[in-house]
């Protein structure tokens, strides 16, 4: 990346789709787990950009070209209350060790902040110690003692 040409974090725009999911599809490779995407961008265009969108999306650009995102939505915590879920911030690697990731973190939680949610919540995965110390330089909190459930669901996007 030359020095010249910063990266600018914005929100993502409709016409970002097809980049955003093209980084969701190398954050798949990167967790071994290229198999489970089953979004595509076309539903992505309708899930997070209507007005009534379902996420949102920060994009990291440099020289016109989006080389990271972090992608959001609202929950709800009955202890908490309001809380904004960080479900995926990626960066490419030759864009990472720039403060790209940082920079689109701090952008994130700033928004949660405006928003008044109580707490930024995010998963990683127990391998990934470069995203486990990248948090927690952040100051990040992890709890060990609560198990991810899920339950698949049969229907169709």
């Amino acid at each position: 990346m030359e020095s010249n040409s910063p990266i600018i974090i914005r929100h993502a725009q409709p016409e970002d789709a097809p980049s955003v999911f093209q980084l969701i599809q190398e954050l798949a490779e990167y967790e071994r787990a290229p198999e489970e995407v089953i979004n595509s961008p076309e539903q992505m265009l309708r899930d997070g950009f209507p007005e009534t969108a379902w996420f949102g999306c920060l994009v990291a650009e440099h020289q016109g070209q989006v080389v990271g995102m972090a992608l959001w939505y609202l929950r709800y915590s009955t202890w908490k209350g309001v809380c904004m879920y960080l479900e995926d911030l990626y960066v490419q690697p030759a864009f990472r060790r720039q403060g790209t990731g940082k920079a689109l973190f701090l952008s994130l939680k700033e928004r949660a902040e405006k928003k008044q949610c109580r707490r930024l919540v995010w998963q990683v995965l127990d391998w990934n110690e470069p995203a486990i110390r990248f948090y927690a330089q952040l100051g990040s909190h992890f709890d060990k003692g609560w198990w991810n459930g899920f339950l698949d669901l049969n229907v169709d996007a």
